[in-house]
């Protein structure tokens, strides 16, 4: 590794999506601009791989941290690091940006520049964000994410797409003012520093830390999204392309559960502990009412964003355990969740660039005419509901095992949910799938391309590989949940506390 490389690896791998848009100035077609967003991805992947690569996992702090001064009046870092939490989820981030792209190759004809160049800002906002030490460089680039997502949804979303993208507008706003009141208030009490790893250590009152934390739930829980914030999440992956619907699922809902993960957990302990009751019975609504909703569409990307809002119910309740089999569980589930959800995004994007219908009762049979297509939505289906040997399956046990020590009437409820969406997969794939074709369009559909058929192997693959062997990620992160745990526990009563 060079030297530049090895003492830079971050800001290499930040940069890299942010090179590919001034290269996109200088692309004369749109075949160019494909190809310049696609090597550009897989660039960004290819230095993540290498920070993996160079990552020991036997550390449980920060590590390739880069320190530079900003605005030193404000006490402005450009500070950044990765932890075990933060690599898999930018991992994550590098993974699906090149599946995006090569999911647009075809469906995006008009203002291609524009949008490959929206594709590359919004990963290396993500990665910024993910890797962040300063809140005030956390919250710039949180609020760069929005923009991106924006455009994506009305300038090629659907007929709806106006209203959605202001909807998602107005949430997104309403959630970043109160993030910024909740990072204020750290930055006040704190000693005027945005340091993250010092305002972990430092013991902030009860009242402040109450205030602060409402503030930043509110913040976190409509990006999350938590009920009863989420009414804008159905709404914009109806409207948005398919890209962006993997982009929206699959990282931009994982901002809320990393900054339950790295800001409130161990700056406000107390805090978390106060609200952890509340918190874990909206994760247990959460994930009932989800999956009743997805269970009642007939609309298949209404379908998946309403098993969305299920899903993170498990992130949330997992991370409110306050143990490290919710905390894994929770980290594993935003990782699983990110790469299950993106294909099933992928496979209804690939059926409506045919049909250009989303309606289940559109489709039937597929399995005659469409048998690779078949194959995939029935395994990704499955392994949304998290059966044995899929990678859902270990991230949703963690968070249920942690959330026994607790209460095990929850932990029933919760198992309800994921009866519930083996239900509305199981429906969904019995009349697109199976039966007869409903519409001749149906009975004449083509299968499979190469490069759709690209987009989704890797992730078949990673969804196999991680639910065989989840030890790959769960050794990576170990060290990290270890030490998040001990300082989110601080704020524990002792009888709790003293649970293993």
């Amino acid at each position: 590794m060079s030297t530049i490389l090895a003492d830079h690896l971050i800001s290499c791998l930040i940069a890299v999506p942010f090179l590919g848009i001034a290269l996109l100035v200088l692309a004369k077609s749109d075949e160019w601009a494909r190809r310049i967003a696609l090597l550009a991805t897989f660039a960004a992947l290819g230095v993540a791989i290498t920070a993996l690569l160079s990552f020991d996992p036997g550390q449980s702090g920060m590590q390739f941290v880069e320190r530079a001064e900003w605005m030193p009046t404000f006490n402005i870092q450009y500070a950044v690091g990765l932890d075990g939490i933060s690599m898999l989820l930018v991992l994550l981030t590098a993974l699906l940006s090149p599946i995006c792209v090569l999911a647009s190759w075809k469906s995006i004809d008009s203002k291609v520049k524009a949008y490959m160049a929206l594709i590359l800002l919004v990963e290396g906002a993500m990665i910024v964000v993910f890797t962040a030490l300063d809140l005030f460089l956390f919250f710039m680039l949180w609020e760069v994410t929005m923009i991106p997502m924006y455009f994506m949804i009305v300038i090629w979303g659907g007929p709806g797409r106006i209203a959605a993208g202001i909807k998602f507008v107005l949430y997104s706003l309403t959630g970043s003012l109160l993030l910024l009141v909740g990072i204020l208030g750290l930055y006040l009490e704190g000693g005027r520093t945005f340091d993250i790893l010092a305002l972990s250590g430092q013991t902030f009152s009860d009242d402040v830390q109450f205030w602060i934390f409402l503030a930043l739930l509110l913040g976190f829980g409509i990006k999350l999204p938590m009920i009863p914030f989420h009414s804008w999440l159905p709404d914009a992956h109806s409207e948005a392309p398919t890209a962006g619907s993997v982009i929206l699922a699959g990282v931009l809902l994982k901002l809320g559960g990393y900054g339950f993960l790295r800001i409130c957990l161990p700056i406000l302990p107390d805090a978390s502990v106060v609200f952890a009751p509340l918190m874990v019975w909206l994760s247990v609504g959460a994930i009932l009412y989800g999956a009743c909703l997805a269970l009642a569409q007939t609309d298949l990307k209404r379908l998946v964003a309403y098993s969305s809002i299920s899903h993170m119910g498990f992130v949330t309740l997992g991370i409110f355990a306050f143990n490290e089999q919710g905390v894994q569980g929770a980290i594993l589930q935003m990782f699983n969740h990110g790469i299950t959800t993106a294909a099933l995004f992928l496979a209804v994007g690939q059926l409506y660039d045919r049909t250009h219908s989303r309606s289940v009762d559109d489709y039937g049979g597929l399995h005659k005419q469409m048998p690779r297509f078949a194959v995939a939505l029935s395994f990704f289906s499955v392994a949304s509901f998290g059966l044995p040997g899929t990678a859902n399956f270990i991230g949703e046990f963690l968070v249920l095992v942690g959330a026994s020590y607790t209460s095990f009437a929850r932990v029933l409820l919760a198992m309800l949910g994921i009866v519930l969406a083996a239900a509305y997969m199981l429906w969904m794939l019995q009349r697109v799938v199976l039966g007869k074709a409903l519409t001749r369009a149906a009975a004449a559909l083509p299968d499979l391309s190469t490069r759709e058929m690209a987009t989704l192997v890797p992730l078949a693959i990673i969804i196999f590989v991680v639910g065989v062997y989840p030890g790959l990620l769960m050794e990576l992160m170990d060290a990290s949940v270890i030490n998040l745990v001990e300082q989110a526990r601080v704020g524990l009563p002792a009888d709790m506390a003293a649970l293993d």
